[in-house]
């Protein structure tokens, strides 16, 4: 039981016997105004349209199916008091009760979801008695398996036996053991609770701490379940109003997820219970907003949600039970990507799943919802809406076969459909390692996605050799990848190490183990996924996603400034051709004009006709290339201006001069390609192609260049050399002199060096060498250097610093010279 406290504790409620009070202030409590009210009409009408509750009679199967298994599970737990044997007091006082959680028990009533329920029980029941294990039958032979054998009067026998129960699949291994089965079509995961009691009494209140004293670690998991859903349906449920906003929210929320390929825990994204505490949170933040302004606002809180900080309702308590209690200052939590913390002791992390992977693919989705509902809330403040469709924007399924380049296929198969089932299983719990721990960390990997949605089909390599019972019992996911190209090295991606790894360290773990299971990997180009992927996803398949990628290609604006690049460059270089064909017109005119003035008077008048003719020719060629020209001329002002730069064809055309002649620089220059010939030296060092290489290099590099040639060495600030390299030292000099003696004769046939004047534009530091090379530093106002001791000076200290031995101002940051640094 629940109720309200005072008004000295603001949506704060009395649950289990203890306040519990929201972490987070409210942000805004005004009600909704005219505008609002009519926005959230429009929602109302697209979710009674597009957002369907389950039915009169659905809701009525389920209550029937809930009330058959109680009473399943209370003889069940009866014939285990029988059993062992207790007294007939002790067997009527054992109760045992059945809870529920999840969607199911906070009403939001979807369609075909399933029921999460809870059995608690006394301590006389054990696990092995839930699942029938360890069961060694009367007429055991000593050599048959047992492994598959269970006990015919444990529960699991009796739900499995039951004439209305199908796809019954026990997992007795799992963290948390679960039964998960179909009772009349309702789908029903039921989980095992031992209490540290021996009965359970009928006013057992689920809520209260005390509860989870002496429980083990499966128990606890468990009972956190209804206590969890009870706990967020107090903190939200003030008034019925606000309740039944929380539930219209929730819907939507789930609808979104689910369409975008976002709703599944256990694939790192977010499952019922985060989208329940999330919504919860937005209602606490805003406790009086309708339900339209609810999911605007749910997605501007998640955008603009500072992760890793932790989503709370309230703060976590400590029971003092001994179970481990989230904090941020845990060592274990420190690393934890987008923790979403569960209100009920022992207060933990229920988005442990989330990695940095698909925490950016929630962040890029939180962000597109903000956009499409501030759009419709704008649009109907400015009256342009007058129906919900609008809304269906929102909820439109996710491009994810459209927007990545690359594919893989994970296809799990098994021999026949037991073993296939909880192979998937396991497999399915194990993918989001494979994903985001092992492909996403290891690979140059930009982003990668894991559809949450599996394929029922086999889609494995032709070369597989499967069996037709495998290729029957098999299941399929697709991973979507993009290649971060600034990280890649070569043209290949190792995903085979990786998977070999997800095998031997992952899927080895799974027990038993049946030949005929095992994991099949294909990668697919966009273009080459098969057409079962677009099949009830996509309206028109493959072919209308397609169409539909293209356009959002061609409305990548990275990609349309790319395309206007292109053609701007191309529109560059026909000018550019225009203009040499034109130079060369006007040539070939002036060469005919000279040998018409030396040709004889004889053919003077022959001349003239044919030189009015090519007159002729010439002035319509001209004028042809004028109006090209300028056509030309007016597309490159559309394309300038469209880049932003404001430039005018003048300032245009000298930039384009001054980069053809190397004075400003290209960016996205590299290395030379390895098919280019280096630049040759001719005799005295002088290049052979001057001409040719000047036009490539800036005005400081030709006078660098012709210093070199005159036997200068260059010596800058940005060059880590030894000043005075060109110095012959006195233990070279008995060398260099026998060595220059031999040159004298070979020297004296070859033409002297050409004088070169040296003019400085640029003003240098006179500097001192001293005998190895080395500047020798003269000081300044900070620094005197001295080799011994001169006595105390005002103001300095005499040590040994980074500029050597002498005396340095007190107080004051060294500071070393470029050129003596």
């Amino acid at each position: 039981m629940s109720s309200i406290s005072t008004a000295r504790f603001p949506l704060s409620v009395t649950i289990g016997g203890r306040i519990v009070s929201p972490a987070l202030p409210i942000v805004d409590s005004s009600p909704p105004n005219a505008t609002e009210k009519s926005f959230d009409s429009l929602l109302q009408e697209y979710s009674e349209q597009n957002i369907p509750l389950e039915s009169k009679s659905g809701i009525q199967l389920r209550e029937r199916v809930l009330d058959r298994m109680g009473q399943l599970c209370r003889a069940w737990i009866k014939s285990v008091c029988l059993k062992i044997p207790l007294p007939q007091d002790a067997v009527e006082n054992a109760g045992g009760a059945l809870y529920t959680s999840g969607s199911y028990r906070l009403g939001v009533h979807e369609p075909g979801a399933d029921i999460d329920a809870i059995l608690v029980a006394p301590n006389v029941c054990s696990r092995e008695d839930f699942f029938g294990s360890n069961y060694i039958p009367p007429d055991y032979d000593g050599e048959s398996d047992l492994s598959k054998v269970r006990d015919p009067d444990s529960l699991a026998e009796r739900i499995r036996r039951h004439p209305d129960v199908t796809n019954f699949v026990p997992v007795e291994g799992a963290a948390v053991p679960i039964l998960t089965f179909d009772w009349e079509g309702v789908n029903i995961d039921l989980l095992f609770a031992r209490l540290n009691s021996a009965s359970v009494p009928k006013d057992f209140d689920i809520n209260d701490d005390k509860v989870l004293d002496g429980v083990d670690s499966a128990t606890e998991k468990s009972l956190n379940g209804p206590r969890v859903t009870n706990l967020i349906a107090a903190l939200v449920g003030g008034t019925p109003q606000r309740y039944q906003t929380f539930l219209k929210v929730v819907r939507c929320v789930r609808k979104w997820a689910k369409a975008r390929g976002l709703y599944s825990n256990k694939m790192g994204y977010w499952g019922g219970v985060n989208i329940n505490i999330s919504v919860a949170l937005v209602v606490q933040l805003y406790p009086n907003d309708c339900a339209a302004s609810l999911l605007r606002k749910f997605f501007l809180v998640f955008k603009s949600w500072r992760w890793p900080n932790p989503v709370m309702l309230t703060k976590p308590h400590d029971a003092g039970f001994g179970l481990s209690v989230w904090s941020a200052h845990h060592v274990n939590h420190l690393r934890q990507v987008a923790p979403i913390i569960t209100p009920a002791y022992p207060a933990m992390n229920s988005t442990l799943s989330v990695s940095r992977q698909t925490l950016q693919i929630l962040h890029e989705e939180f962000c597109r919802g903000y956009e499409i509902m501030d759009n419709i809330w704008k649009q109907h403040q400015g009256g342009e809406l007058d129906s919900g469709d609008a809304f269906g924007e929102l909820f439109e399924t996710s491009d994810f076969f459209m927007t990545y380049p690359y594919y893989l296929s994970i296809c799990i198969v098994g021999p026949n459909e037991s073993d296939a089932q909880s192979w998937t299983g396991f497999v399915e719990s194990r993918m989001r390692k494979l994903v985001s721990d092992m492909l996403g960390k290891s690979l140059p990997l930009s982003k990668i996605q894991l559809w949450p949605k599996k394929l029922e089909a086999c889609i494995a390599d032709r070369t597989a050799l499967l069996t037709h019972d495998q290729r029957k019992n098999s299941v399929t996911y697709f991973v979507g990848f993009k290649i971060d190209r600034l990280r890649m090295r070569g043209n290949q991606l190792d995903i085979e190490r990786q998977m070999q790894n997800f095998q031997q360290w992952e899927l080895s773990r799974f027990q038993p183990y049946v030949n005929g299971m095992d994991v099949f990997i294909k990668n697919f180009k966009v273009k080459e996924l098969p057409l079962i992927c677009f099949q009830d996803i996509y309206e028109g398949g493959k072919l209308e996603a397609m169409k539909k990628r293209r356009k959002l290609l061609d409305a990548d604006p990275i990609r349309q400034k790319a395309k206007k690049h292109a053609r701007l460059e191309v529109l560059k270089a026909r000018m550019d051709e225009m203009r040499r064909r034109k130079e060369e017109m006007a040539a070939i005119a002036s060469e005919k004009k000279r040998k018409r003035e030396d040709m004889d008077k004889g053919g003077e008048e022959a001349d003239i006709d044919e030189n009015q003719q090519n007159i002729n020719l010439s002035s319509d060629e001209a004028f042809a290339a004028k109006e090209e020209e300028a056509l030309l001329e007016n597309a490159l002002d559309a394309i300038q201006n469209e880049t932003g730069e404001g430039k005018t064809r003048e300032e245009a055309e000298r930039d384009r001069q001054k980069l053809l002649a190397g004075e400003l620089l290209v960016e996205g220059g590299g290395d030379l390609d390895d098919e280019e010939e280096e630049i040759e030296y001719g005799r005295n060092g002088v290049r052979n192609n001057l001409v040719e290489q000047n036009a490539l290099i800036s005005i400081a590099e030709r006078e660098a260049e012709v210093l070199r040639r005159s036997g200068c060495s260059i010596v800058s600030d940005d060059e880590f050399v030894v000043v005075g390299g060109n110095l012959i030292l006195p233990w070279r000099n008995s060398m260099f002199t026998s060595y220059k003696k031999k040159r004298v004769k070979s020297e004296e046939d070859s033409s002297s060096q050409e004088n070169v004047s040296i003019i400085f534009k640029s003003n240098f530091d006179v500097i001192e060498l001293d005998a190895d090379g080395f500047v020798v530093d003269k000081g300044d106002d900070d620094f005197s250097p001295s080799a011994t001791w001169q006595g105390r000076r005002p103001g300095f200290e005499f040590k040994l610093g980074e500029r050597g031995l002498g005396y340095y101002r007190t107080g004051k940051k060294i500071s070393v010279p470029s050129h003596v640094a």
